[in-house]
């Protein structure tokens, strides 16, 4: 039978995305790995491979076309024996829609616990439902076992996976068309308000004269920004906790490490460290010796992170990305250095891959390099935590009776009170003040 190529999911967060460029043509035969597509993101341009061979039998959303949705049908496949003519009548827009048939090159297995609902499915001969559980969580499956269920009209959203991180697979379809398949649970009230999204486009658009602005269409980054910054106010309970540190030593340390740097032909040095990333450094560390405040929310579960997983917050165009540094806490100074420049040059130009900027367990945001001296930044979830930086300035402070002069920063620190509790925000923010003003700790 045709097979539906769908707009492939390619992160948790996606919604919709721009078919930004076709690299086939009707009628061109196709094997499963080829490219067929690239797709622009909320995030960044990807590659998207199929995974069935066959001809495409009709391209259905031409290239350029924006918000396109996720499982949106975008072109038809032809298996051999058939011809333009087996297709019929099929709708791009049309919902529901079958599985999607293509995937993203290199992008790694998304959690179901974060991935959105897809909908459900309907591929001839018989409809099938797609992967979506009545608690709103996506089931995920491999492609062969979608067709498998297809064609046995099985709803794999009833089926329990035995794949890796519970993916269904070719033997959970079997077992269902042999010992049939669970009856789905009544699906139980979830109790949770709707969350507020704040007045209408036209009613903001009505209160102000004709003329007197210009109206910028929101792009995909912008809206997902928005739908996750709404929901992180609404439903994480933050409260936050300030210090200042003192950066004497610290400055210190960094003009002493960076004047060891060797330089290149063109006189460049081969590395400079910035005070962020002594920062991170430091928060790393800190979440290592208190570990408990080194954690995530998972409604019925707490996420307790062996490492310290530390997304910084990087600006570009339009919006903010938050790439995350990995095992911070076993990398030098300067391995993180080059990571944080290597993810923000390539977060600017939106080529990160997907498992670069999802995940993580806190996160630090710098505004010091434009003045500004305390912020309270928004936690990004399921991050526990997010550490707010501000401007380092010299200061009047009184040490043993005496007026003396400092470099002090003030970090604020957005605790997600579910999970990191007062006490446990202090005490990370404890360690993290003696690490940057003892930096010789982190070197050790």
């Amino acid at each position: 039978m045709t097979i539906n190529i769908t707009m492939p999911a390619l992160s948790p967060t996606m919604e919709e995305g721009n078919l930004a460029k076709w690299n086939v043509k009707e009628g061109d035969t196709v094997s499963a790995g080829d490219v067929i597509a690239e797709i622009e993101t909320d995030k960044a341009t990807m590659e998207v491979e199929s995974i069935d061979e066959g001809v495409v039998g009709k391209i259905l959303v031409e290239e350029g076309a924006q918000g396109v949705k996720v499982n949106t049908v975008i072109a038809v496949l032809l298996e051999d024996g058939e011809s333009a003519s087996d297709i019929g009548e099929v709708s791009a827009a049309a919902a529901p829609v079958a599985p999607a048939q293509a995937e993203q090159k290199s992008a790694p297995e998304p959690k179901a616990a974060e991935t959105e609902t897809a909908p459900a499915a309907a591929p001839k001969p018989a409809p099938a439902a797609p992967a979506a559980k009545a608690s709103g969580e996506r089931t995920f499956a491999s492609p062969l076992a979608r067709r498998l269920a297809t064609e046995a009209n099985i709803d794999v959203s009833m089926l329990s996976g035995t794949g890796p991180k519970g993916r269904v697979v070719k033997r959970d379809i079997e077992k269902a068309m042999r010992d049939g398949v669970p009856k789905a649970a009544p699906a139980a009230a979830t109790g949770k308000p709707a969350l507020s999204t704040g007045m209408a486009d036209s009613q903001v658009i009505a209160l102000y004269e004709e003329g007197s602005y210009d109206l910028v269409p929101n792009d995909g980054m912008r809206k997902v920004i928005a739908a996750r910054l709404t929901e992180a106010k609404q439903t994480v309970p933050h409260f936050y906790i300030s210090m200042d540190c003192r950066l004497d030593d610290l400055l210190e340390a960094r003009s002493r490490i960076n004047a060891t740097a060797k330089t290149d032909q063109n006189g460049r040095p081969e590395f400079k460290l910035s005070v962020n990333d002594f920062i991170m450094k430091a928060w790393a560390m800190a979440l290592q010796q208190v570990p408990d405040a080194n954690a995530s929310w998972a409604g019925e579960h707490t996420l307790k992170h062996h490492h310290s997983d530390i997304a910084v917050a990087v600006s570009v165009p339009g919006g903010l990305f938050t790439p995350v540094v990995r095992k911070a806490e076993l990398k030098s100074l300067r391995e993180i250095s080059a990571e944080v420049k290597d993810l923000a040059k390539r977060a600017k130009s939106k080529k990160l891959a997907p498992h670069e900027y999802q995940g993580g367990g806190s996160s630090v945001s710098n505004l010091g390099m434009f003045g500004i001296t305390n912020f309270q930044a928004v936690i990004n979830p399921p991050h526990g935590s997010i550490l707010a930086v501000g401007a380092g300035e010299e200061r009047v402070v009184v040490e043993n009776g005496e007026i003396t002069v400092g470099n002090f920063m003030t970090v604020t620190m957005s605790c997600d009170h579910r999970v990191v509790d007062g006490v446990l925000g202090a005490q990370a923010l404890g360690v993290f003040k003696q690490l940057i003003e003892t930096p010789v700790m982190m070197l050790a």
